[in-house]
């Protein structure tokens, strides 16, 4: 590929992201709106969230107008300098030191595919419709023919072990080659894709979104609103 073509293709790539990240945050922004004229503020749960994020999609002045505050679940220690967030050490399947309705607005953006096996989702789905009254729920499609952890086509549609060996020969997307295959599978098993019918389960009371590229579905939105 000549560097010219290179280019032209990130170009598209950032351009069509952008895209998604604006109709993303219109969404969300539609829910802060709500919530504010019902409550005067906007307390946001935000599940394995960074504030790189909210600060690459959303206008400050807006969301300090809307009097709203995003607390940060993780499950690692991490420091925020900034009044409009808080950093909260937690289990987004089990935040059980929250009561019900803690908060105004639940969001999670392509998390819930990376905490774990099919229970752990159950777990993390309720948490987020027991947080809050509204919530925003995003992840990638099991049949969109890219995986966008690895950067390939096909790749999430084969077995575990096909894909383990892959990594042990190179790296794929943001994942480098795999030194062992303890290591290639601990790297498989970071990210379980969700299909329609196991969203719709996870998020029975939800108005559910098909976000696409053309006609294909690329990602599935969950909006309790």
């Amino acid at each position: 590929m000549s560097l010219i073509h290179a280019l032209q293709e990130t170009g598209r790539a950032n351009s069509l992201a952008t895209r998604f990240r604006r109709a993303r945050a219109a969404h969300v922004v539609a829910l802060i709106e709500k919530t504010f004229a019902e409550r005067g503020q906007c307390r946001i749960a935000d599940l394995g969230g960074e504030p790189a994020y909210w600060r690459l999609l959303f206008d400050r002045d807006f969301l300090e107008s809307r009097k709203v505050h995003v607390s940060l679940f993780n499950p690692q220690p991490f420091t925020v300098d900034d009044p409009l967030f808080s950093a909260v050490v937690g289990d987004a399947c089990d935040l059980s030191d929250h009561g019900d309705q803690s908060f105004d607005l639940v969001h999670s953006n392509s998390v819930v595919e990376h905490v774990g096996d099919w229970p752990r989702m159950e777990a993390f789905a309720g948490e987020c419709r027991r947080l809050a009254p509204r919530y925003y729920v995003q992840t990638p499609y099991f049949w969109f023919p890219i995986e966008p952890h690895f950067s390939s086509a096909f790749f999430h549609w084969r077995s575990e072990q096909t894909r383990a060996r892959m990594l042990l020969k190179r790296g794929y997307g943001w994942w480098p080659k795999a030194a062992d295959m303890g290591e290639a599978m601990r790297a498989v098993q970071h990210a379980r894709l969700l299909d329609k019918a196991q969203f719709q389960f996870l998020f029975p009371d939800a108005r559910r979104i098909d976000e696409k590229v053309l006609v294909v579905t690329k990602s599935l939105i969950a909006i309790r609103d």
